[in-house]
């Protein structure tokens, strides 16, 4: 099994262009919001730990939101709480798909947390700082507060474009962005 690991800047369209290489796709910020919907150990784990800003199940974003930006220790808690939980279901799924050709790694903290192995590919996605702005404003409750810690717990887009094998310019058109995932299939397979 070939695993691809996709990274890039918040916005930068690093799911979007998961979904195009036409393989099974883990995306965490996917299995996270389920977690808070779904799993009331974590929700009992995160009103143990944030009790003034968690209060009911299920958890809701803006609670995780205004207790990241009381106090930025908090994301640390969060992280803590929910990360061994996001690993197993990452385990999980590479289980489920172990016979699979190629997977597909969608993980904004991927570098980080070191989930990913020597042998897995990187793909960078860079997109224009514009492009991102315009996007993210876009998104349902954006908070430039909030986006900026998660910027600053994040590895520079130069280091994430240095451990990258392979650079896709993402200008949010199907076209180039398939073109250039056909290129990386093609070197890969």
């Amino acid at each position: 099994m070939i695993k691809i690991g996709i990274l890039g800047e918040i916005g930068s369209g690093k799911s979007y262009v998961a979904r195009n290489f036409g393989y099974p796709v883990f995306n965490a910020d996917h299995e996270v919001a389920k977690l808070y919907q779904k799993n009331k150990k974590i929700f009992s784990k995160l009103k143990t730990k944030l009790p003034k800003h968690i209060n009911s199940f299920p958890v809701e974003k803006i609670e995780i939101s205004k207790a990241i930006l009381a106090n930025k220790n908090n994301l640390n808690k969060i992280i803590k709480i929910v990360h061994f939980e996001i690993r197993k279901k990452m385990n999980d799924f590479l289980k489920k798909n172990k016979n699979t050709k190629i997977v597909i790694l969608d993980i904004p903290l991927l570098l980080e947390n070191n989930l990913n192995k020597k042998e897995d590919i990187l793909v960078y996605v860079q997109t224009k700082r514009t492009l991102i702005l315009k996007k993210l404003k876009k998104r349902k409750n954006f908070n430039p507060k909030l986006f900026k810690v998660f910027k600053d717990i994040q590895y520079s887009n130069n280091y994430k474009k240095k451990k990258s094998q392979f650079v896709i310019k993402n200008d949010f058109k199907k076209k180039s962005v398939n073109d250039a995932i056909k290129k990386i299939l093609r070197e890969i397979v």
